[in-house]
């Protein structure tokens, strides 16, 4: 579920991102403003990560779709380590996958020099400040769902504060490192792209700046206070996670 949840967000990212971006298309040339384009594909995969979130996948498998996420909850100590490590597998491998389905479906055009396999790459600021930037958005995105999704009035609507930050990050960040704060999703890019020598970045950059949220809300709020790892919790589905929500009723979170 890991794996094709990723897959999917990838799928959608390469397919709009062939359309807003390649000299062919008419939605191209219908905003020609790079900042309009961005505005639009930010709400488009803002709205892609919040669905996922909230799909029957997303609500069984806790739709990290991030090895920063995971590695985060793993410290937190809401994963367990073999659990996380399958998790990690999965989602790098669905991260290529998805770029792959939508290289068969989409064509050549995907590859075009303007699209690039959607890859993520720094800006004209370079790699200092593409570095800066992942770990600060990073960091912000895991500190809103550490407390949204912790917070019993505002835990339902985890999702949609997700997905308004991608489209947020998208719109305004996007031009300093390409907007990833996920290393499956920036690999699955690089892949076919040939993109590697600024691979690092997203390799430290993300879970540094998630890493660094979660202590920020241990030291705020107790490790206690952090419920389950999924980003959206839902009671009658099976959570194989050391889950607050389902503690009651299965020791260890099993249920």
């Amino acid at each position: 579920m890991e794996a094709a949840l990723l897959g999917l967000f990838m799928v959608s990212a390469a397919t709009f991102g062939t359309l807003l971006e390649h000299p062919d298309s008419p939605l191209r040339a219908a905003l020609p403003l790079a900042t309009a384009r961005r505005v639009l594909m930010g709400l488009v995969m803002g709205t892609t990560a919040a669905a996922l979130i909230y799909s029957p996948w997303g609500r069984r498998a806790g739709a990290h779709m991030n090895p920063s996420v995971t590695l985060t909850f793993l410290r937190l100590g809401k994963i367990a380590p073999a659990d996380a490590l399958f998790y990690v597998l999965a989602q790098f491998a669905g991260g290529a996958l998805g770029v792959v389905v939508a290289r068969l479906t989409i064509g050549p055009r995907l590859g075009d020099a303007a699209v690039r396999y959607v890859a993520t790459v720094p800006g004209p600021g370079g790699a200092a400040v593409a570095f800066a930037a992942e770990t600060a958005i990073s960091f912000a995105l895991m500190t809103v769902v550490l407390f949204a999704s912790n917070t019993p009035a505002l835990a339902p609507l985890t999702g949609l504060f997700a997905g308004a930050l991608v489209a947020t990050w998208i719109t305004l960040e996007a031009p300093l490192s390409g907007m990833s704060m996920n290393p499956a999703r920036t690999l699955g890019s690089a892949l076919p792209a040939g993109l590697f020598s600024d691979l690092w970045i997203y390799f430290i950059a993300p879970p540094l700046g998630m890493l660094a949220a979660a202590q920020g809300y241990r030291a705020w709020r107790g490790a206690r206070a952090v419920r389950c790892a999924k980003l959206h919790h839902d009671a009658k589905r099976r959570c194989i996670f050391a889950c607050g929500y389902m503690s009651a009723t299965a020791p260890g979170g099993r249920a």
